[in-house]
């Protein structure tokens, strides 16, 4: 990327994205409490977190306009490290995760999420909408009745504000509005103080406290490829997702070193590791942030709001906060799907299906998506292989027998190349003609090798026939029917 390019991702909207940082970094402050407390650690931990990744990822990742901070994501895998090994572990953990996505990116993995089809996106869009509003049911189950008229006024806010003016984002009004309603009424309701204390200390540079050996590397090296896998896999899809809304592409290796990076400082700094945002993602987009600025600008505002107005900022009703973030989960949630199950392939349904039904069931959205690769690619690979077939013709003199092979010749079509063929058949010559096929494994050279080498035991000449240049590279360098003892080989078998 040139230096214009990458001014104008910073400078091109530079009130908007102040703005709706504004608005994410109000957003994040409660959340990186509670991922906290999930990984079960102090608060400053996730806080200092979305800091140092939010600025980080602003600066160096792929994706101007998304949001990166701590996450439930990354959070849940920690939970047994800090309980076996404490604190200092987990950092160590965070920097290695942090190496490892680096090396991700300069290796162009990123391009890997090609591989991910529409039906697992869809599914992952979804799952993570269900997960969204489920993580705020505990916010509205047991709390004082005024909880309810606040959510529900900040809802109106949120959709009604844009028709007066959008000059100011809806959310951020929500979040005004209601604390100053609430702080001069002096009603009980939960506020984001009842979260958890929060840092009045800037963060400070510290190396993590830990044996350098190879046992401490035994001990934090699953969980850091965990974290790693599991942190770009969330941002990269992400990422897809916030280029859909903004028509715009991004660069997905150096996402994953902006990622990493974002990972290797946060471990240098008290806090834990992170990812891209779904959620503040879609609060950033919708509340007019497009640019690095708004991320770099919810990372500043939340560590400033947090040291030096954290007596304010604790009193903002959780209400306010909860009504935002149904408002992302109705956002996030691909309405058009439901209507879809009934007009898309069934196939593609069942994948969407299944990757919402694991995420919501596991909370693990690696998983789910895993879940959801696996069952496309299994349902393409029996898509492609139903469009193969051999025909066979015989000559006059009934001598030669030619079957015309036409498709993708791969694992799961081997089984029915050889089943075409009629090996008791005995004619003096046999012609594979493979000009209208692909050759694509090794499963299916080894069923041209047992279909060459049976004819040739049966005393017929085989010749194999228009193979395609692609073809004939990996025949030639993995095939064993020209080569010494094949015929003993077959018999073996």
């Amino acid at each position: 990327m040139n230096l214009n390019a990458y001014r104008r991702q910073w400078l091109s909207n530079v009130r908007g994205d102040l703005l709706s940082g504004l608005v994410v970094a109000l957003a994040l402050i409660p959340e990186a409490i509670a991922f906290s407390i999930i990984a079960g650690v102090d608060p400053k931990v996730g806080l200092y977190a979305s800091f140092s990744i939010a600025v980080v990822t602003a600066i160096a990742g792929g994706r101007p306009g998304m949001i990166s901070a701590a996450t439930a994501a990354t959070a849940v895998l920690m939970v047994t490290l800090v309980a076996d090994h404490g604190l200092q572990y987990l950092l160590a953990t965070t920097v290695l995760a942090g190496l490892l996505q680096i090396v991700a990116g300069f290796a162009r993995l990123g391009h890997l999420m090609r591989f991910v089809s529409r039906s697992v996106m869809t599914g992952f869009v979804n799952a993570l909408a269900i997960l969204i509003f489920m993580a705020q049911i505990p916010e509205l189950v047991g709390v004082p009745w005024l909880t309810y008229p606040l959510v529900a006024a900040g809802l109106a806010i949120i959709y009604l504000f844009p028709y007066l003016t959008r000059a100011v984002p809806s959310p951020l009004v929500t979040i005004i509005v209601l604390s100053v309603v609430v702080m001069v009424m002096g009603w009980d309701v939960r506020t984001v103080g009842d979260m958890g204390a929060l840092p009045d200390t800037l963060p400070i540079f510290l190396i993590p406290d830990i044996p350098l050996t190879f046992e401490t590397l035994g001990i934090i090296f699953p969980y850091a490829a965990a974290i790693a896998v599991v942190g770009l896999l969330e941002s990269l899809m992400t990422e897809n997702i916030v280029d859909d809304l903004t028509d715009t592409k991004s660069d997905r290796n150096q996402e994953c070193i902006g990622q990493g990076l974002a990972n290797t400082a946060t471990g240098f700094i008290g806090g834990m590791a992170g990812c891209a945002m779904i959620g503040q993602s879609i609060i950033n987009i919708k509340s007019g942030g497009r640019g690095r600025l708004s991320c770099f600008a919810a990372g500043v505002f939340l560590l400033f709001m947090v040291v030096v107005l954290g007596d304010v900022v604790a009193q903002i009703p959780m209400a306010a906060l909860v009504a935002i973030m149904i408002m992302v989960s109705i956002g996030t949630f691909s309405w058009s799907s439901l209507k879809q199950l009934r007009t898309h392939p069934r196939s593609s349904s069942i994948v969407m299906l299944a990757t919402v039904a694991v995420v919501v069931y596991t909370h693990n959205l690696a998983i789910g998506v895993l879940v959801g690769v696996l069952l496309s690619g299994l349902f393409f690979a029996g898509k492609i292989a139903q469009l193969f077939r051999v025909t066979s013709s015989l000559a006059e003199d009934g001598r030669v027998r030619t079957y015309h092979v036409e498709g993708q010749l791969f694992f799961a079509s081997a089984e029915d190349f050889m089943e075409a063929f009629d090996f008791k058949e005995a004619v003096e010559r046999v012609v594979i003609d493979v000009s209208e096929a692909h050759i694509w494994d090794i499963s299916s050279i080894a069923a041209l090798d047992m279909a060459v080498l049976k004819f040739r035991r049966d005393g017929s000449e085989v010749e194999i026939a228009g193979m395609n240049a692609a073809s004939k590279t990996i025949v030639d360098r993995l095939a064993v029917h020209d080569e010494p003892g094949a015929m003993d080989k077959l018999t073996a078998h």
